[in-house]
């Protein structure tokens, strides 16, 4: 796992010296600390050179496109894996940030084709790949997660690319005369001539989901869709697409073998996920997913050697400390527990903001970042257990899909509380199209209302109703490739930015590729079913679960990872923050109107759960406003 970044001058512009790359690979350095690499390219003369990554250096001619690297060493710890790496006829330059898993199934057949290696990479590999196929054909063999920049002389082209599912990043600013990329957008604070500007085009759907999927909350920053590539020629911009959800589930598995197939493929993805040359555990939170993710991971190590982190709560409510140890306990794990509390969370707050460079979008992600603080004393490598609930249907939105009921007790508490937004409530409330999307809203239309008065709900669903309009497929199928697409994207930012915070890989094998495809080939009728005349979702998931451990660890209440908000925001160390800091700071800035909001803050115990999530995203937003906008 690493991290890169660099620009293109698509004005024939040339740079002279280092000075600008080096401050930006400085910027993420955190990505990648055991090495670091600056190459100039001058696509006009054709020429290149590496240059110091520890002082200010002039080129020997000017170059118009910079590459800047950061190593985490996990494959090869030896200097061969330096990147960014050359091709043996110096016609390609590749830098790679991430992991794939099947680099080393093509070896051979490369091996015999006639190429060399030097190193034992799979970067290597994927660079030989794109030598050998190009990048139309090399991209669809990847299974990983990774995100690429390509240069190849001989086409005058840079393929800017990232994996199908989005679980890096690669972020990509585009100028009138310049096209920068990077693994994490603070990286472009020492372009010339660059300021960050708000975007605040799309704050009615931020507003409400929390996210704006792809885009950001910066003017020209995008990240790059899952499942493209760029290709920038002489100027000229172009987008491919190589992956798309929706064509999967072509095949259906049958429902009486598909809890075999499910078991099979995932315990084959997490033991194609446990190549490393550093130490590797498991993020353990005592759940279904990472708990089978642990089980499959204890397999392929010695009984007694696999280590996992997780985050306790000293409220029983919030902590599954009790399943965490019996898994621990089951499978004799070197287990690690570190408890979190409102001190702490205050306290890094504001670094975690810096790290995710946008509004935090859930406030459990502090725990993952507290999570691999700590794993960093253990180990370099975590699976965890990221996708499940999106691919195979976990969450209780798609139970309350296929029953599709609507008159129930939670529309009447939803018209109750939207009575002054009826008719937005009663738009989607009536309609299953909309209601399905609505269900992935953090806010309702009331508190968005209330923060931004010129809030308009159609403005904030538009992108993810003709997403939802796009998808083929019965109703289960659909939703779970919506969620794929809207809902996941922000949680594996998430997963990436807080523990590479901390020099942590993090490995999902849930999106594995054959994993995916095995999990939308089978039926939303035996992912959703009755277990005990109780509908319950990802049931096949669960009964392997019940399989490796009890029925009653599988069946149980879902929890998640919550966190006590109306706790922490009862504390004095809140209390004193909002008043003195954030709430005059939000005046000054005037976009928000924050009347209600002042009342909800002031009444905290008697605070709805969608009032504290509008606290929660606004303490967020003014402090990643001071960070990067002020």
């Amino acid at each position: 796992m690493c991290g890169f970044t660099g620009y293109y001058n698509l004005n024939s512009v040339l740079e002279t010296n280092n000075n600008a790359i080096r401050q930006m690979i400085a910027i993420q350095k955190h990505r990648g600390p055991n090495d670091s690499g600056i190459i100039g390219i001058n696509t006009i003369e054709k020429n290149f050179e590496e240059i110091s990554v520890t002082t200010d250096s002039d080129f020997n001619t000017g170059k118009d496109l910079l590459f800047g690297f950061n190593r985490l060493s996990i494959l090869d710890l030896s200097p061969n894996g330096h990147q960014p790496m050359l091709s043996p006829d110096g016609n390609i330059i590749l830098m790679m940030n991430g992991e794939v898993y099947n680099a080393f199934d093509f070896k051979d057949d490369l091996i015999q084709k006639g190429h060399s290696f030097k190193s034992t990479s799979d970067t290597e590999i994927v660079l030989h790949l794109y030598m050998e196929f190009g990048m139309d054909k090399m991209i669809t063999m990847l299974n990983g997660m990774f995100a690429l920049a390509i240069y190849d002389f001989e086409l005058d082209t840079l393929f800017l690319a990232r994996d199908r599912f989005g679980i890096k990043p690669l972020y990509i600013l585009q100028e009138e005369n310049r096209i920068a990329f990077a693994s994490e957008m603070k990286s472009f604070k020492p372009l010339p001539n660059f300021n960050f500007q708000p975007d605040f085009s799309r704050i009615d759907e931020f507003l409400l989901f929390r996210n704006v999927i792809n885009n950001t909350l910066f003017k020209n920053i995008t990240n790059c869709t899952p499942g493209t590539y760029l290709s920038i020629k002489k100027g000229k911009i172009c987008i491919h697409s190589y992956y798309e959800v929706d064509n999967e589930s072509t095949n259906t598995i049958p429902n009486t073998s598909a809890k075999y197939e499910l078991e099979n493929a995932l315990r084959k993805s997490v033991s194609s996920q446990m190549m490393s040359d550093v130490k590797l555990g498991c993020q353990l939170s005592g759940g279904v997913d990472s708990s089978l993710v642990t089980y499959f991971a204890a397999e392929n190590v010695i009984k007694g050697n696999l280590e996992t982190i997780s985050i306790t709560f000293k409220d029983p409510k919030f902590s599954e400390e009790k399943y965490i140890d019996y898994v621990a306990e089951k499978l004799s794990l070197k287990a690690h527990k570190y408890e979190m509390d409102a001190q702490y969370y205050f306290d890094v707050l504001e670094k975690a903001i810096w790290h995710f460079e946008q509004p935090l979008n859930h406030p459990n992600t502090i725990g993952i970042y507290l999570l691999s603080e700590h794993a960093k004393k253990h180990v370099t490598v975590l699976l965890s257990g990221e996708g499940a609930d999106e691919s195979l249907a976990g969450y209780s939105r798609f139970i309350r899909a296929k029953e599709n009921r609507i008159f129930t007790k939670s529309f009447f508490g939803g018209l109750k509380r939207n009575r002054k937004q009826l008719v937005d409530y009663l738009s989607y409330s009536l309609n299953a199209e909309k209601r399905m999307i609505m269900e992935t809203a953090y806010g309702s239309v009331t508190t968005a209302k209330a923060l931004y008065p010129n809030f308009k709900f159609s403005n904030a669903i538009e992108d993810r109703t003709n997403t939802l309009g796009r998808l083929k497929g019965d109703i289960n199928l659909r939703q779970r490739k919506y969620e794929l697409l809207t809902y996941l994207p922000d949680l594996l930012m998430r997963q990436d930015k807080m523990s590479m915070a901390h020099s942590i890989e993090n490995r999902v094998p849930f999106l594995d590729n054959e994993m995916i495809a095995t999990s939308f080939s089978i039926s939303g009728d035996v992912l959703v079913a009755r277990h005990n005349n109780t509908l319950e979702g990802k049931k096949i998931l669960k009964d392997i679960c019940a399989d490796k451990f009890s029925e009653s660890f599988a069946y149980r209440d879902k929890m998640g990872f919550g966190i006590p908000l109306r706790e922490f925001m009862s504390t004095k160390t809140f209390q004193d923050k909002w008043h003195q800091e954030i709430e005059p700071s939000l005046q000054k800035r005037g976009l928000f109107e924050l009347k209600e909001l002042s009342v909800w803050v002031n009444n905290i115990k008697s605070a709805t759960p969608e009032q504290l999530d509008a606290i929660w995203l606004l303490l967020g937003f003014e402090i990643w406003a001071k960070q990067y906008l002020s």
